[in-house]
């Protein structure tokens, strides 16, 4: 009987699930311009935060035509308008973060919903917009680092946006480099060949722990109370948010408001990757991270989620090194395991630097009648920091115990 080939075995796999060799699960060179008429949006975006301070944001979205989304034919043009639509979105739903819109119009909203199911996306902007395919390099033969790249759309709060977008998107191209070392990976559990498996799981070690050097840069080109006050407010979502509590009515399409995330790092595809991969199981306590990871699944395009369900029906890589039971392979797995849990020890850090210290002095401003307990709110709904120290509890709980 034929063996079924492993994710990433040939090119013809990789266009399968949309992943590139070199940037992973970012989107290879995205489009920057929209035909006649699309403009109209992307002239819109393109002045964004200026039109957001001056007030006429709301007027010139409104003035909008409603338009079909049948000309957009092919994925990277259909991947640019549904961050176009996102940005225009929550600009307006948003504003200047005082004033919110509780119903987004048709002219928004109709090619929204329509473009959105066409990609098996939700209609609101996903971390697989703003940082997949929201970038370019400024000098096309140039590497693919922070001083040669940038953001194709912003947000109010100048650089903010472009820091947090593009450090996030490079933290992602540094940990795809393993995604090429999977099959290598099930190739070796299935021979048992110990020694391949180890270099393998050595690999991707070295390729999280680069990772983790890149996410060190957040700090230098992100400023926390500019993300906290302003970037933040573009970034939220209208689940589990006070300010939109029945959600966003999409005008035109439904009848009642729906409710979404904002953008996530858990819309990452790539260390759902390796939690897959190494076995790790995420509980389903208190904190839900289990069902929220799986939800955030469905925010992910369905190319990305159908790669981590065909890791899922893979051997398990933690059952083979456990059954081993050589210790030199366990130190090994350990390892790679330790390598997410410092990733996930540096993120909670990150989130108390740039969520939870600007959220407490922004509680002592407030009224004592505001929601205080918003403020500790991700962008994508959650106590932020009890779902974190939940994903890293259990990360850690995978390490195997010494024999």
């Amino acid at each position: 009987m034929a063996q079924k080939a492993s994710p990433m075995e040939s090119p013809l796999e990789n266009e399968k699930y949309h992943i590139d060799e070199e940037l992973g699960f970012a989107l290879p060179n995205p489009l920057e311009e929209l035909p006649h008429p699309y403009d109209a949006w992307i002239s819109i975006v393109k002045k964004l935060p200026v039109l957001i301070e001056n007030g006429e944001l709301r007027a010139e979205v409104e003035k909008l035509p409603l338009l079909s989304i049948n000309d957009l034919q092919g994925h990277k043009l259909q991947r640019l308008a549904h961050l176009v639509l996102g940005y225009i979105t929550m600009a307006y739903v948003w504003g200047r973060g005082d004033d919110v819109r509780k119903v987004l119009p048709r002219n928004v909203a109709v090619p929204y919903c329509s473009l959105s199911e066409k990609l098996g996306l939700p209609p609101i902007l996903v971390y697989a917009d703003c940082v997949l395919a929201n970038w370019k390099k400024i000098d096309p033969s140039g590497p693919l680092t922070y001083e040669n790249m940038d953001i194709l759309f912003s947000f109010p709060g100048g650089d903010c946006g472009k820091g947090f977008f593009l450090v996030s998107l490079l933290v992602e191209i540094k940990a795809a480099s393993a995604i090429k070392v999977i099959p290598t990976i099930f190739k070796a559990v299935q021979n048992r060949d110990r020694d391949t498996l180890q270099k393998a799981l050595g690999d991707i070690t070295s390729c999280l722990q680069g990772a983790l050097e890149v996410f060190h840069q957040i700090n230098k080109y992100v400023d926390p109370k500019l993300f906290f006050n302003v970037l933040r407010i573009y970034l939220s979502g209208w689940k589990g948010n006070a300010k939109l509590p029945e959600g966003l009515l999409y005008e035109g399409v439904w009848d009642t408001p729906k409710m979404f995330a904002g953008g996530s790092a858990a819309q990452s595809s790539i260390f759902q990757c390796f939690d897959v991969l190494l076995g790790i199981q995420h509980s389903s306590d208190e904190a839900s991270s289990a069902e929220f990871l799986q939800e955030m699944r469905t925010y992910m395009p369905p190319a990305h989620r159908q790669f981590l369900h065909s890791l899922e029906s893979k051997p398990s890589v933690r059952d083979f090194v456990l059954s081993e039971k050589d210790d030199d392979l366990q130190k090994i797995y350990n390892e790679c395991v330790h390598a997410m849990v410092s990733l996930r020890q540096y993120h909670l850090s990150i989130v108390t630097k740039y969520i939870v210290i600007p959220a407490n002095e922004s509680k002592k401003k407030q009224s004592s009648e505001e929601p205080s307990e918003e403020v500790n709110k991700g962008t994508g709904g959650t106590d932020v920091m009890k779902f974190l120290k939940s994903v890293k509890n259990t990360t850690t709980a995978a390490l195997l115990k010494e024999i």
